[in-house]
């Protein structure tokens, strides 16, 4: 059969004038399917050093701090009660979700602090009538609740942690080397303030009558609180470092446990000798 170069240049003139939208539209299904087959992998996120893609969460989280509507409030409520179960390293499991599906370890819904700072309000207006403080005086406990005490410390104690963890991340030669998001640290915190809130600020408030005493009973008391609380703090900060497959010997954040169990048995020793120690009357004092 022969076909020249004519035929072959009017047959494909005629068949494109006759079906120009057909084979336009076959054209890009193909152009598209050519892409998707050999680009599409270079259109996952670009992993960096931290861990984390180029579409930071933290911008996202201050975002949605505004807008009550993009919170996702229950399940937030779950979390901080699951936190205050026999099994709280249930709460990480949705960090590492999160890192499959988005690419980051850290929260970016705010609702959890959102929730905690009004908590925080509201126990420092009920501590604020319990010991009849003034305006200013109800504004000084503002500020070491919510500022000082959740958010500056958090802020202390996420960056101090996270250098910690740069001590502890295995570096493996075939992998990306990783290290651990800021705003994830600061989530730890978060996670760990809970417990230690319902101890302290909850479950003390309503024993003030008993620990604010003299007696060894209101010193035990007063103690415990906040022996359990810190050390509940120290494990759940533990927990969130475990988490993370790229660490190891994350049990040093259960260190000052060892600390705290130790001042918990000094202030009973010396009691007998006239050493009172009790810590709720010392926090009290932030109220006078």
């Amino acid at each position: 059969m022969n076909l020249s170069v004519d035929s072959l240049d009017s047959g494909f003139w005629r068949r494109l004038l006759k079906n120009k939208f057909w084979d336009f539209f076959h054209f890009r299904f193909r152009l598209v399917k050519i892409t998707n087959n050999f680009i599409s992998p270079i259109m996952l996120p670009i992993v960096n050093i931290g861990g984390a893609s180029n579409s930071s969460p933290n911008s996202y989280f201050l975002r949605r701090i505004l807008d009550v509507n993009q919170m996702d409030l229950q399940s937030n409520f779950d979390q901080m009660v699951t936190l205050c179960t026999l099994q709280p390293q249930r709460v990480y499991k949705t960090s590492y979700y999160r890192k499959k599906t988005k690419n980051h370890w850290a929260r970016d819904d705010p609702a959890f602090v959102v929730i905690q700072v009004f908590l925080l309000f509201v126990t420092s207006i009920c501590f604020s009538i319990a010991f009849q403080v003034t305006l200013l005086g109800f504004l000084m406990v503002l500020l070491h609740a919510i500022v000082i005490n959740y958010i500056l410390f958090g802020m202390l104690i996420a960056t101090v942690n996270r250098a910690v963890c740069g001590k502890l991340t295995v570096h493996h030669t075939h992998s990306v080397k990783q290290s651990v998001e800021w705003l994830y640290a600061f989530d730890i915190h978060c996670n760990a303030f809970f417990p230690m809130f319902m101890v302290l600020y909850v479950l003390q408030f309503f024993l003030l009558p008993v620990v604010l005493g003299k007696s060894f009973t209101a010193l035990l008391l007063a103690n415990v609180l906040y022996a359990t609380g810190f050390s509940w703090y120290c494990y759940i900060t533990h927990l969130g470092y475990r988490a993370l497959p790229f660490l190891t010997n994350s049990e040093v954040f259960l260190y000052p446990i060892v600390v705290i169990l130790l001042c918990f048995v000094l202030s009973l020793i010396g009691y007998p000798f006239g050493i009172v120690i009790n810590f709720s009357r010392f926090f009290a004092t932030l109220y006078n």
